[in-house]
């Protein structure tokens, strides 16, 4: 997304707003699967080839920066992170 036109600014501005109401949806599954799920989707994220979550020189901010940074996505994925950690660690 090109952050220098209204009507791009206005496409930021939802994703914004719409990146915590898609996380609350998604919340069930990510407080039971929350870990995989998540390292799933940062591996596509951040896989060789990917476009840049930030890109300054081209004045590109991707939609997955927003739920990446997000706090919630990282509160509801706590608890199995946490769960996998003690796992780990009886092994």
């Amino acid at each position: 997304m090109r952050y220098e036109k209204r009507a791009e600014r206005v496409k930021i501005r939802a994703v914004k707003a719409l990146t915590p109401l898609a996380i609350l949806v998604a919340s069930p599954v990510l407080l039971i699967a929350g870990s995989p799920i998540r390292r799933c989707y940062f591996r596509y994220i951040y896989r060789d080839g990917a476009p840049l979550l930030l890109d300054k020189q081209r004045a590109r901010v991707s939609a997955h920066y927003f739920v990446v940074t997000h706090p919630l996505l990282d509160w509801l994925c706590r608890p199995t992170e946490a769960l996998a950690r003690l796992i780990g660690r009886r092994r």
